[in-house]
């Protein structure tokens, strides 16, 4: 049976959207990216606990972790196009808190108005990405990712060359990134809107893409157990790395702040590249596939990362941040077509979850290392990917089919 021209329209990308919710999310996720980047220069400044600078990490990422499933259900049922430059004020009020706060309690309170804004746009950005794919679900989804990690990827830099040289205050230089966020937004916002009443007016059809077909409720239920396991355990991973690595080439190797942020910035911009690369290869190959890749690969460079000598250290960085994001974007997707008439929802619970994971891995990790100190932690969070070889028992999709 033959598409209509309105469903045709519909499986048309809209590239212009997708680049913009893109950028959207680098300016979200690097406003986030000052949090783990200023953590070494907290520490010196304030004399904080590893523990401590756990709960700052944690109090950032547990309000996006909660917060992100709730609202993914809520847009699910009525999508709240406008919610996006209004999560981007909350993290620009936030932001603004943190250059400025004077005590630990202050800067919990900035960094969880940051948390609430991110937990307001990753639904609502994810939904707008779903909107403007098409059928280039996996370039999509990876352009929207990576905009994000790239962020992410962000904060060594943001440390080395904003926040060393100016110390807290710093953080004031970011208002400015989630000023160009709302204005941006608000462009989105507008083309968001009509989509939503052309849909509602039955000018355009809702197109649902499935790779998934013919699975019981039990077997999705366990895919997404799974799959929340595998983000269980990539995320303590890299939580581990974004945040706490740091202490362990400034302790066993004797590197400077701003020396050993470059290691994680390779490690960070090498997990954005795997992200971009990671949804077109799961188009082609399939999404389990994907996954199983991202989870195996950088399992033996893992245990030598502690033990490795400073040269072996930057290709173990390369290699791993490649591969252990590559799945990042497609385990959104999988999830999104498990379950494909709640976008926004599982968005939020998976991306949520991984921001949850990684506050809940900040405080272990950290109160770990007051414990038994850094060198130790590293050996211990070397077996963390071992846990997400669950995967391996995930249901196969099949060649995408669209439903309208």
């Amino acid at each position: 049976m033959k598409n209509s021209p309105t469903a045709a329209a519909a499986n048309n990308p809209v590239f212009p959207i997708m680049i913009a919710i893109g950028i959207c999310h680098l300016f979200n996720d690097t406003l986030q990216a000052v949090i783990p980047a200023m953590l070494p220069i907290l520490k010196e400044a304030h004399d904080f606990s590893f523990k401590q600078l756990g709960f700052i990490a944690f109090s950032l990422n547990i309000i996006a972790s909660l917060l992100q499933p709730v609202i993914g259900y809520f847009s699910d049922r009525k999508p709240k196009p406008f919610a996006l430059p209004i999560g981007m004020t909350f993290s620009l009020v936030g932001m603004a808190g943190l250059a400025l706060a004077p005590n630990y309690w202050l800067i919990i309170i900035s960094v969880m108005l940051l948390g609430f804004g991110s937990a307001v746009f990753h639904p609502e950005g994810s939904r707008v990405s779903f909107l403007a794919a098409g059928n280039k679900r996996g370039l999509s989804q990876s352009i929207y990712q990576v905009g994000g990690n790239s962020g992410q990827a962000l904060a060594p830099l943001i440390s080395a060359f904003v926040l060393v040289p100016l110390g807290q205050i710093g953080a004031a230089v970011f208002v400015l990134v989630a000023a160009a966020g709302i204005a941006l937004l608000t462009r989105i916002s507008m083309w968001y809107k009509r989509q939503l009443d052309e849909e509602r007016l039955g000018n355009r059809k809702k197109v649902l893409l499935t790779t998934m077909e013919n699975l019981t409720k039990n077997q999705v239920v366990t895919a997404l157990i799974l799959l929340m396991v595998i983000i269980f355990a990539r995320s303590f991973y890299v939580t581990n790395i974004t945040s706490f690595y740091i202490f362990h080439l400034m302790e066993n190797y004797g590197l400077s702040i701003t020396h050993g942020q470059l290691y994680i910035f390779l490690f960070l911009a090498l997990g954005a590249a795997g992200t971009f690369f990671g949804g077109p290869m799961a188009d082609k190959i399939g999404r389990k596939k994907v996954i199983v890749l991202s989870l195996i690969v950088p399992l033996p460079l893992c245990l030598l990362l502690p033990y490795a000598p400073l040269w072996a250290v930057i290709l173990l960085l390369l290699v791993i941040g490649f591969f252990i994001m590559l799945s990042f974007s497609v385990t959104v997707i999988y999830a999104q077509e498990l379950v494909p008439s709640k976008i926004g929802t599982m968005a939020g619970l998976t991306v949520g979850l991984a921001f949850g994971m990684g506050a809940i891995g900040a405080v272990a990790i950290g109160a770990l290392m007051d414990y038994i100190g850094v060198y130790q932690t590293m050996i211990i969070t070397s077996f963390l990917p071992f846990i997400g070889l669950v995967g391996l028992a995930l249901p196969r999709d099949q060649q995408i089919k669209a439903s309208v």
